[in-house]
């Protein structure tokens, strides 16, 4: 699907953010002409999640869509995506859900500003979710891979099987209905990650205000010994549970991503800072643009490991009136 040899600005979670996403284009060097934003020579990667939170989803969704029609970028599916099929799509008969995602209040509030700014463009948000077909849950460009949350080896070999270019259909979709199913772990690992029941039945009440039993967790440590260690995401763990020992099962649950496998880009983990590399081969792109934190790319050549100067962003304002 890409062309090793050309050069891409791999681009995280937009998340409705359309001005930022055309200031990131222009200082990449991309100019809109007939309408869609080009490069004489380069190609976008969005890494997922250009829907929900944001001011402008609809705007982005426009022009991520425009691009990827007239060859100018590729986009990978985000759990945002697949939440929004899910929500709209009946469930399997025998599965007990009335839909693939439950109409939850909580899955409501998630996708809430989506279906808001939708709200007087009904044919266009049914074009919209009939094009997150389109979006493949991962790529391969063979010295580079892009995928949402976690690149898993031992689900997109049998993924790959039943679909080479990545890109799922309905039927898919509506077995991920059934927990424990294999299209369900397939979009819960490669959209969201990996992860791990907080000890002792305690939850944690992120910053986003939802509670959860479990944290997010690095997969690619080489020898963690504690809590603490592979914990990955914004919200720090209490610390009697970061310094909590892992136990030997624990441990051998874990996924690694190896320091001798492709250069791999995932958006979705609301990173905080200066963009740079986690690994010589794995960066993570999303810094929180909805947040007021950044919108960032990499703009990749023909190098083989990651180059911390090659990262470029846009810091995203906070508007005068929410100051």
């Amino acid at each position: 699907m890409l062309d090793p040899a050309r050069g891409y600005d791999l681009i995280g979670d937009v998340h409705g953010c359309a001005q930022t996403l055309e200031h990131l284009l222009d200082m990449l060097g991309y100019q809109k002409l007939a309408g869609v934003w080009r490069h004489p020579s380069r190609m976008a990667v969005f890494l997922g999640d250009i829907i929900d939170r944001g001011p402008r989803i609809r705007e982005a969704l426009h022009i991520v869509h425009d691009m990827v029609e007239a060859g100018q970028a590729l986009c990978i599916m985000g759990n945002h995506e697949f939440n929004a099929l899910g929500w709209s799509t009946p469930a399997a008969a025998g599965s007990g859900k009335q839909f693939v995602r439950e109409h939850t209040p909580r899955h409501a509030r998630l996708l809430q500003e989506t279906l808001s700014q939708f709200e007087q463009h009904p044919a266009d948000w049914h074009d919209f979710l009939a094009w997150f077909y389109e979006l493949p849950l991962f790529v391969d460009a063979g010295r580079f891979r892009v995928v949402h949350a976690c690149w898993d080896g031992g689900l997109i070999a049998p993924l790959r099987a039943q679909y080479p270019d990545g890109r799922i259909d309905e039927a898919f979709l509506k077995a991920s209905a059934l927990s424990g199913s294999f299209a369900a772990t397939v979009f819960d690992r490669l959209l969201r990650g990996t992860d791990m029941r907080l000890p002792d039945g305690l939850t944690l009440t992120g910053g986003d205000g939802l509670t959860r039993a479990f944290f997010r967790t690095k997969f690619w440590e080489d020898d963690p010994q504690t809590y603490g260690d592979i914990v990955f995401q914004p919200d720090a763990l209490p610390e009697q549970v970061a310094t909590k020992p892992l136990s030997p099962i624990e441990k051998n649950a874990l996924l690694r991503y190896g320091l001798e496998e492709p250069m791999l880009f995932v958006g979705h983990y609301w990173r905080s800072g200066k963009p740079a590399p986690i690994r010589p081969n794995l960066a993570c792109l999303d810094y929180s643009a909805v947040l007021y934190g950044k919108l960032a790319a990499y703009r990749l050549d023909q190098e083989t490991t990651l180059d911390p100067q090659k990262f470029v962003w846009v810091d995203v304002e906070r508007p005068e009136a929410l100051r």
